[in-house]
């Protein structure tokens, strides 16, 4: 039987503490903006190559798009480099309106939601955009995209 008031204090406090949920941790946001500045400076460069380096290299990244679903790493890279195959057709790359939301308590899975804009010799192109990231091997990737 506990004796002291304070043994009894320590008791509630631990019982209170044990059931409380685990917080939810909060990636650096900034460290995936980041990467999206980077995207947008080698797509601005001219290169599809850099552009991907934010894509997660594997056959289950997906890309959806009015026209569909694409599945893979290269095959997302073949579509670009199909469709934007010269500086000129690639124009000039803007993000806007960056909005953040971390998807599960462990912090590893971030949406980001945005608009974009291409800007070029044949007029102006934009949008919007879904992206999934997911840290892998340290690193943050996008493992969804889903643009329109």
């Amino acid at each position: 039987m506990l004796k002291t008031p304070y043994a009894l204090l320590l008791l509630l406090l631990l019982a209170i503490y044990s059931c409380q949920t685990p917080q939810q941790k909060v990636p650096d946001y900034k460290t995936i903006e980041n990467l999206l500045h980077a995207q947008t400076n080698e797509w601005n460069k001219g290169s599809i190559d850099g552009f991907m380096k934010g894509y997660w290299h594997s056959e289950e990244l997906k890309f959806i798009t009015q026209r569909g679903i694409r599945m893979g790493y290269d095959s997302v890279s073949s579509s670009y480099k199909r469709n934007y195959n010269t500086p000129e057709k690639m124009g000039h790359l803007t993000f806007t309106d960056l909005g953040f939301t971390t998807l599960d308590a462990s912090g590893e899975i971030v949406q980001c939601t945005g608009h974009w804009n291409v800007t070029g010799a044949n007029g102006s192109q934009s949008g919007m955009f879904s992206l999934l990231f997911k840290q892998i091997e340290g690193e943050w990737k996008i493992i969804v995209d889903h643009t329109w």
